[in-house]
């Protein structure tokens, strides 16, 4: 049997499970650096609500590196095909220098569009190609397809919608060979944390608390402060929805704190169903008990990557 010889390490999981912790402590092990796959913890001064916990990236007195925080301001918008033409300067970069990069994240799509290779976000609707492929069969589809290029990916011919978009994917690149679409394939070894939905629901709670009580309404009003407008900071959701609406008068305290923490439960049950769905087409995510200690979790991460 050959040994397994991984590109990146992945470290997923719902929020407030303690992904960042456990990618920082690997990442300071095999001298290695972090890159974030987080849609919002892009932006500056978005800290306590996105989550950022930089004080996880010193490890026993040392900074580790991390990539893809900070480099945006609020207000600003931000897609999944940004980020992969970032991630990619990222971990070329990375690659060619020799340090180990540990992806670590909670969006799903920003994840799986690294580890996948989307090309999709470029493409635009071709809407008399979908009027034609959409009277064939999937099984015509499928053929299609294959035509156009060698299917690794089941999550592509699941279904008609999605083996529609891959071959309008595929032919948008066929007419337009000036386009850069080469991406790494990637060989990451993915791990993520698991909690049961009690004991998740009940981190988050927590969390919740103590963010507010560290200064999340705070953060929030600087940024209004700053000249970001209201409907700019409700787009990003979750935290800076809720609590810009406090802050502008159109919920009162008790129902902030009651929706965040509602809104926040159902986030995270939106990212273990995304995960699942990941591991339903094909990707093999070693989950480990959040119960351990750091150290524990570590040395189960190490062994995966020795096997």
């Amino acid at each position: 049997m050959h040994e397994q010889v991984y590109d990146m390490i992945t470290v997923l999981g719902a929020t407030a499970t303690g992904k960042t912790s456990l990618a920082t402590k690997v990442a300071s092990l095999l001298y290695g650096e972090v890159i974030s796959a987080d849609s919002r913890q892009v932006y500056r001064g978005m800290d306590i609500g996105t989550g950022k916990d930089l004080a996880d990236y010193v490890v026993d007195d040392k900074q580790v590196p991390y990539h893809l925080i900070d480099i945006l301001d609020a207000g600003e918008q931000y897609n999944v095909f940004e980020y992969q033409k970032d991630f990619q300067k990222v971990y070329e970069d990375l690659k060619s220098k020799d340090i180990f990069p540990v992806l670590c994240g909670g969006s799903g799509m920003y994840i799986e569009a690294v580890l996948k290779g989307y090309k999709l976000a470029q493409v635009p609707v071709n809407e008399p190609l979908r009027e034609t492929l959409s009277q064939m069969t999937l099984e015509q589809l499928v053929a299609r397809l294959k035509q156009l290029k060698s299917v690794h990916n089941n999550s592509d011919i699941e279904n008609k919608k999605r083996a529609i978009r891959a071959i309008e994917i595929e032919e948008y690149m066929v007419d337009h060979p000036d386009l850069d679409w080469e991406f790494p394939q990637i060989n990451s070894l993915i791990v993520g944390i698991d909690f049961s939905r009690e004991e998740r629901r009940q981190r988050i709670t927590e969390r919740l608390h103590q963010r507010l009580e560290e200064g999340m309404v705070e953060e929030v009003q600087g940024l209004l402060d700053q000249g970001v407008t209201p409907e700019g900071l409700i787009y990003y959701g979750l935290e800076y929805k809720f609590i810009t609406e406090f802050l502008t008068g159109q919920i009162s305290k008790q129902r902030m704190v009651e929706g965040l923490n509602v809104a926040i439960h159902q986030f995270a049950k939106r990212q273990m169903t995304w995960y699942r769905r990941m591991e339903k087409n094909g990707f093999n995510i070693h989950w480990i008990d959040g119960h351990l200690s750091l150290e524990d979790k570590t040395e189960k991460v190490m062994q995966l990557l020795k096997k």
